[in-house]
């Protein structure tokens, strides 16, 4: 497969990334290598200043934008959080005013989280796909630059995570990644595939949510009516269809994963770890635990990529419940 960059444009955005985002470390805990039968690495992204992977797009493409404006306008986006916080943070970067639109009934902390950077925020609609029409809506007619989930830019951004992921960890047979808009597992594919790997890169969705699932079975973007999972950060329902194009070329499969088993991956990984994944979070282990007859004895690596969790969630999770979308 051709990357969609090359090995110069990811050193350039990592040296950018790296301004302002450490790399993040990866590591092998014994007690999830044992509960789970594999050798099990964890890229921790939740240890980012945002708390999530998506800074690190965010800032490639406010970086961008920046430059090639003498007058840049205001960015504008939706999101269920962390893709928010990635634009807040790299809009304080680079002197962008920024506009986030999140559907009604956001997680709080998170909305809190975007007005802290520095974020306006606009509550619209019931849903994130509700929330993007608006934002898109409100680019057209205002002048704002609409900044996409799924984009080159947060590809490439992303994918300063996926090398440090990939290059730092002992050669991993296999590597689960959620899926949201894609600009995980696409960033995967392409740094794997410029490193000369043989990692095969399989996406984790949710059951509820399976429109990229869908779209990996049909061979082309198929959108769904709904996306009703408490697993928000992929929550979506009308995928993009230059990800998907990426994601059949290059990754070997797409598993679902139920609400039961990503609350158990976010129980697994408190205990084994002590480290808290926000639902998105945990789906790449939840992924797995599905698939761990697969993967026993081997080297398997799983993407942390946020721990924003609000508290009454995590609480009702630790205590052994699913909760509700």
């Amino acid at each position: 497969m051709v990357s969609p960059f090359t090995l110069e444009q990811l050193n350039d955005a990592a040296r950018l990334v790296g301004r302002y985002v450490p790399p993040t470390p990866q590591f092998a805990w014994p007690l999830l290598s044992d509960a789970v039968g594999a050798d099990v690495w964890v890229k921790h992204e939740n240890h980012t200043p945002t708390g999530a992977f998506k800074v690190r797009g965010g800032l490639v493409f406010a970086d961008r934008y920046a430059r090639e404006h003498v007058s840049p306008r205001g960015l504008i986006s939706a999101t269920r959080g962390n893709h928010g916080q990635s634009l807040a943070f790299a809009g304080r970067a680079f002197g962008l005013e920024v506009t986030i639109v999140v559907p009604f009934g956001n997680s709080p902390d998170k909305n809190a989280a975007m007005r802290a950077f520095g974020a306006t925020l606009i509550e619209h609609g019931h849903d994130f796909q509700a929330a993007r029409e608006h934002a898109q809506h409100l680019a057209d007619t205002q002048g704002m630059q609409m900044v996409p989930s799924f984009h080159p830019d947060l590809v490439l951004g992303v994918a300063t995570y996926a090398r440090e992921f990939l290059a730092g960890a002992p050669e991993l047979d296999t590597v689960y990644v959620p899926v949201g808009l894609g600009s995980g597992i696409c960033a995967h594919i392409a740094v794997r595939d410029l490193l000369g790997l043989r990692t095969e890169i399989v996406g984790v969705v949710a059951e509820n949510a399976p429109a990229t699932a869908l779209s990996f079975d049909a061979g082309h973007a198929v959108s769904t009516d709904t996306a009703d999972t408490f697993m928000d950060g992929v929550a979506c329902r009308v995928p993009d269809p230059a990800a998907i194009d990426i994601i059949l070329r290059g990754a070997s499969r797409i598993v679902q994963v139920s609400e039961d088993l990503c609350a158990a991956a976010v129980r697994l990984m408190f205990s084994t770890t002590h480290n808290i994944a926000e639902p998105a979070g945990a789906v790449s282990l939840a992924g797995l635990l599905a698939e761990r007859d697969l993967q026993l004895g081997r080297r398997v690596g799983v993407t942390l990529s946020g721990g924003n969790m609000d508290a009454p969630l995590l609480a009702t999770i630790l205590a052994g419940h699913t909760p509700r979308p």
